[in-house]
């Protein structure tokens, strides 16, 4: 089956856990307006409700994918009350 190019560069959230070299897990992947699911494999072991970021698609609902850190929801760059701390 030929790759899934409208899967790259989503975003999605690991369902299983997946093992690195040892096997795949399963994320839920949204794309196409919904929510669907692909065997995930990763360079490096990753939890079970990582966030992750779909970097290439192996066809038959295969992926690959990295941790993923939503830089607009990065905690870090905010103190809480929706101030972003730039006091212009």
């Amino acid at each position: 089956m030929a790759p899934d190019e409208a899967v790259v560069g989503c975003t999605g959230k690991l369902v299983i856990a997946t093992r690195g070299a040892e096997g795949p897990g399963e994320v839920l992947v949204r794309v196409r307006g919904g929510s669907e699911a692909f065997l995930a494999w990763s360079d490096e072991p990753m939890e079970r409700g990582s966030t992750v970021l779909v970097i290439e698609s192996r066809g038959t609902r295969q992926v690959v994918v990295m941790a993923w850190s939503d830089p607009s929801l990065d905690d870090e760059r905010t103190d809480g009350s929706g101030d972003t701390g730039d006091a212009r």
